[in-house]
């Protein structure tokens, strides 16, 4: 089919919730995708930080079609064994003791969100149930994470908005600290901040953020969509920090590309969900739970992902650095850890983003003018290269 004909059922069938750029995405491999028209391009952002093997990995692909062929869904009425098996590997890999599997980032959050307060009204009081998260955070589009998210450009238009929610300064721990009263039961954020812009806090801000919550009994909830699953060079984010959190969410690279959620927590707070207090149809299904264990166990086989990705993430920034040395009237600074990158920009990053499509690079921007890059996490330097001459070429005319 023709682009203009796909562009036209688009308009025609499909709701406007998003400004799509022109371009229809038939195949993928690796870190290469295809046009309709047959065009290559360099996907550097991986179904925004999804696709962390990069597009239809082997393995991956495998694992869907001997699934597929066994069963595909079934009610968790029953046992799933795929699911078990999921729980079992992440569990054992993380802080955690426990795992809820639902379908997304939002529903996973969503899911802590109800965790949260329900353990805490439970085992507090019932005026136990406000929330601290960050400004400039994101954390989903439901009406509980919608109101989590701490940005108004996302919330307008959608209100009376959940009670109970308050926000402050990403990394300003004293604004955190002052943020507490005695209905606090949690505090949610991210290890790294991704729509907003790619910020990462300070060396002791989270460990400061855990004494507080373990001195008050408040329940630290790090929201891990973006940055778990092996995109900052370890399986998750909050292991560069030093601490633990108490509910972890995941979801975005978890099923390698196959939609799937998950809420991580310890035997102590997941005494607070009973059966009836929380559930998903499609949960955990046999299909998605395939794609995730094959994926993890790829991510950790050898520790080549791992390592790969905490190479190439500083090879990465260097290289962006290096560009930032060449226009620094344009580019603020580059950030990031691993593979989760944003490079600043002075001005609107979305002509850059439609000059790199132009020229076979598929790149994103967030929070108006900062270029996010999250690619595969099986990028090589010479890809990385061809990204930057990219860069190079559009930022210097």
């Amino acid at each position: 089919m023709e682009f203009s004909k796909i562009s036209e059922d688009s308009a025609r069938y499909i709701l406007n919730t998003y400004n799509r750029l022109p371009i229809a995405i038939r195949k993928g491999r690796g870190i290469k995708a295809w046009g309709s028209d047959g065009k290559e391009y360099l996907d550097f952002v991986s179904g925004i930080a999804t696709n962390v093997l990069g597009h239809c990995h082997p393995k991956v692909v495998v694992a869907i079609q001997k699934q597929a062929q066994r069963l595909i869904h079934i009610s968790n009425y029953y046992h799933i064994e795929n699911q078990i098996r999921l729980a079992k590997l992440l569990v054992t890999n993380s802080f955690a003791e426990k795992a809820f599997f639902c379908n997304s980032g939002a529903e996973a959050n969503e899911a802590a969100i109800k965790l949260a307060r329900k353990y805490s009204i439970e085992n507090f009081t019932q005026n136990r149930f406000k929330i601290i998260t960050a400004l400039n955070s994101f954390h989903g589009r439901t009406m509980a994470t919608l109101t989590a998210t701490g940005q108004e450009k996302f919330q307008k238009g959608f209100g009376p908005l959940l009670q109970g929610f308050s926000y402050v300064p990403y990394n300003d721990f004293p604004a955190l600290e002052a943020a507490l009263d005695k209905a606090t039961c949690a505090i949610m954020l991210e290890p790294i901040q991704g729509e907003g812009g790619i910020k990462v806090p300070s060396a002791d801000y989270l460990k400061n953020v855990r004494e507080l919550c373990d001195k008050n009994n408040i329940i630290l909830i790090f929201d891990e969509v973006q940055s778990g699953m092996g995109r900052t060079g370890k399986l998750f984010a909050y292991e560069h920090f030093g601490i633990t959190p108490d509910i972890m969410t995941l979801a975005k690279g978890l099923g390698g590309g196959v939609p799937i959620g998950c809420m991580l927590t310890t035997n102590k707070f997941a005494s607070g969900f009973q059966p009836g207090n929380h559930a998903s149809t499609f949960g955990g299904n046999p299909l998605a739970c395939a794609a995730a264990i094959a994926t993890i166990e790829t991510i950790l086989e050898d520790g080549f992902v791992l390592d790969n990705c905490t190479r190439m993430g500083e090879y990465f920034l260097t290289k962006l650095n290096l560009l930032k040395s060449y226009y620094p009237e344009q580019i603020v600074d580059a950030r990031g850890k691993g593979l989760i990158v944003g490079m600043e920009l002075m001005r609107d990053g979305l002509p850059i983003v439609k000059a790199c499509l132009e020229k076979g690079a598929l790149i994103n921007c967030t929070a108006g003018n900062v270029l996010r890059f999250t690619p595969p996490l099986i990028v090589e330097e010479n890809e990385i290269d061809k990204l930057i001459d990219i860069l190079d070429d559009v930022i210097g005319k």
